[in-house]
């Protein structure tokens, strides 16, 4: 089902080297807001080691957000030392597409990490590339977010299931 994630981790620190060359990911797209960092802007513990040992592997990434706010899409990049587009529309296929040409990776060797079912994993499955969910890093979301929970819980619920 398209709104169903290829895989689900707890974080991205879950998602170790070997699941990543057994699956044939050869680019990350990363989502900000919830998935590498929390409401409060504290960044994941651990995430800039884990890019880093990524990158080591020959691991390309772009960060790409729904977030309006370029600083901090901006700030994101220059930590991870990655390329980012903010304002991406999630899950429209446009900023997919232009992440895919940074990374210049043809779709099927592309992941995607995120916290949301509607934005980053519809994204994925309709651009052809590997979703990923990951559980938000806080409970809290701002009201579009909130309103978009409330039919993600009944879909990972019955992914769940499965």
């Amino acid at each position: 089902m398209i709104f169903y994630p290829k895989s689900y981790f707890k974080n991205i620190l879950e998602i170790d080297m070997n699941f990543i060359e057994k699956n044939n990911i050869k680019a990350i797209l990363l989502d900000i807001d919830n998935t590498m960092i929390d409401t409060d802007n504290n960044i994941l513990e651990g995430l800039e080691d884990w890019v880093e040992e990524a990158k080591k592997h020959g691991i390309k990434f772009c960060i790409l957000s729904n977030t309006n706010k370029k600083k901090k899409a901006e700030k994101m990049s220059k930590k991870l030392e990655v390329p980012y587009i903010y304002f991406a529309k999630k899950p429209f296929k446009f900023g997919f597409n232009r992440a895919k040409k940074i990374v210049q990776e043809n779709s099927e060797n592309i992941a995607v990490i995120g916290d949301q079912i509607l934005t980053d994993v519809l994204g994925a499955n309709r651009s052809h590339m590997y979703s990923i969910l990951v559980e938000p890093l806080a409970e809290k979301d701002i009201f579009v977010t909130r309103f978009n929970r409330l039919i993600e819980r009944q879909i990972l619920k019955k992914y769940k299931q499965k």
